[in-house]
């Protein structure tokens, strides 16, 4: 799939999205906006846009990283207990620090999905069995474990349901000033090109890298702080969003192969028009109501990977 073509399709997509709402808005009006459609389009309509596909660029990339620098195409956020580190830092913040803001928030979930990624990383090395669908199994046990933990401690604090808002990815709650954070992930993912051909050559294995003259271990390090930042930005702004950096940087993989600076465009764009187009099925099935984004990529990733999972079988036999 050429990029212009994904470009293409993220710029029509980006337009029926525009005009997908409870209150009508179709392109005619643009010409002669009224106040109130002035205000859906930048307080609501604008800033979803931009969450999603920001959320949908910066996920996926999280997960090509991931796949890359732990050299399993299996591995991403989801499997290897980053969002779930991350929301159990997100529950600490609301027990320890109850009037924090959203900037300490997002400090202390990074530093809990950096931990939780560190030791699903020291996991990673001890095991043995290196078969690639084992290690994510493996990755979803540990974020099983650690989300009870954050489960024990919400449901102590009667903090379920203050928890459940960042259980499920929803892009209904995103308006004009409740997603600004999400810039912060832009120069992640900019700096992340800027880094792609150093990750390539760590995924490749430490002595490897080494013999290039190249310090391993900080280049991984460099990848797990991207990987963490921008998760916990994106679950603090948006939501958890199941299986999105597992199932794009594969897909790519497949037409683009595993050169990291190569596929990373088309990660980011795939990405974003995937989550885009899940947004919209979700507005349209059963409008005027909305099935929230986590729900509908859940499903549709789900499928994806196990599609993903049959064909690796497939070829190894």
């Amino acid at each position: 799939m050429k990029k212009r073509y994904l470009i293409g399709l993220l710029v029509i997509l980006s337009l029926v999205s525009l005009f997908i709402g409870v209150i009508e808005l179709n392109p005619n009006d643009l010409l002669q906006l009224t106040e109130d459609q002035k205000e859906i389009l930048l307080i609501s309509r604008f800033p979803r846009l931009i969450s999603i596909i920001i959320a949908g660029m910066s996920m996926s990339i999280c997960g090509l990283i991931m796949q890359q620098l732990s050299r399993n195409k299996f591995v991403s956020p989801t499997t290897a207990g980053t969002m779930d580190s991350a929301r159990f830092g997100i529950l600490v913040a609301l027990m320890i620090f109850p009037a924090a803001g959203p900037i300490e928030k997002m400090l202390i979930a990074f530093t809990f999905a950096l931990i939780g990624t560190f030791i699903f990383m020291k996991i990673l090395e001890k095991v043995k069995f290196k078969d690639p669908i084992f290690i994510p199994l493996v990755g979803l046990m540990f974020g099983n474990i650690v989300s009870s933990i954050t489960t024990f401690f919400a449901y102590k604090n009667d903090l379920i349901q203050n928890m459940s808002s960042w259980l499920q990815g929803n892009f209904a709650l995103i308006l004009q000033g409740r997603y600004e954070m999400l810039y912060i992930s832009v120069p992640l993912v900019i700096f992340a090109y800027i880094y792609a051909n150093k990750f390539t050559i760590a995924g490749m294995g430490e002595d490897f890298a080494k013999n290039l003259g190249m310090n391993h271990k900080r280049v991984v390090n460099v990848g797990l702080v991207i990987v963490a930042i921008i998760t916990s930005v994106v679950i603090l702004t948006v939501g958890m969003i199941p299986f999105l950096g597992l199932i794009i940087p594969n897909i790519v993989s497949i037409y683009r192969g595993d050169h990291l600076k190569n596929s990373l465009p088309h990660t980011a764009l795939l990405g974003a028009v995937f989550v885009l187009a899940c947004d919209i099925l979700g507005r349209v099935i059963i409008f005027p109501y909305e099935i929230a984004i986590g729900v509908t990529v859940g499903v549709i990733g789900s499928g994806i990977f196990l599609y993903l999972i049959m064909r690796r079988s497939a070829y190894a036999s």
